[in-house]
């Protein structure tokens, strides 16, 4: 990936604007990540990351429903849940929030799906920056960046080395190679 964009320094990083993001529908089975495609490449762009890349992982991530009012019923049952439509839990979000000098906290994730399209590029900005140049060839740059959004980073490294990943790892990253398709129809603008 290139060289970090200014964008993306340690100023205080807030998504371009937010004005042409909605809500999630209520109804479960009608968020289509496609919706989001303006603030994805918008987003990606900011962060030195692929849209595609950001794109699929959020069809990746579509398994749940994402409407705010859902989610805070799901906090209440499990307050460590992942929220916003990027699927984020509270430790990754602190990490790219110190990182990136973020004002917002975790919880604006569930009502605010450009911040949360925002934070995942900036995620996976960082996991690219912390991805060895050399890996090995069973999977592509962004596989392995995609499999550090949903294990984490240290898992990710080891997958680079060749350390076979575990049942819902290798479940997730049949999802990404099923939706990079769909993703690559992003407008490049």
């Amino acid at each position: 990936m290139a060289e970090r964009p200014a964008a993306v320094s340690r100023q205080r990083s807030r998504p371009a604007d937010r004005g042409d993001v909605r809500t999630p529908p209520l109804r479960p089975g009608g968020y289509d990540p496609a919706d989001y495609a303006a603030c994805v490449v918008r987003s990606a762009r900011e962060a030195g990351v692929s849209p595609s890349l950001v794109m699929t992982v959020l069809h990746n991530e579509a398994y749940k429903p994402h409407h705010p009012l859902l989610e805070r019923l799901w906090q209440w049952w499990k307050p460590e849940a992942s929220f916003g439509v990027a699927n984020m839990h509270r430790a990754t979000f602190e990490e790219v929030r110190r990182a990136h000098g973020l004002d917002q906290r975790w919880q604006d994730l569930r009502d605010d799906p450009a911040l949360a399209i925002h934070v995942a590029a900036l995620h996976l900005h960082d996991l690219d920056r912390r991805l060895p140049e050399r890996h090995v060839d069973r999977y592509t740059r962004d596989e392995l960046l995609a499999l550090g959004y949903n294990a984490g980073v240290r898992n990710m490294r080891a997958f680079a080395r060749g350390v076979p990943p575990g049942p819902m790892a290798r479940s997730y990253l049949r999802r990404f190679r099923a939706h990079r398709r769909r993703a690559a129809e992003v407008p490049a603008d």
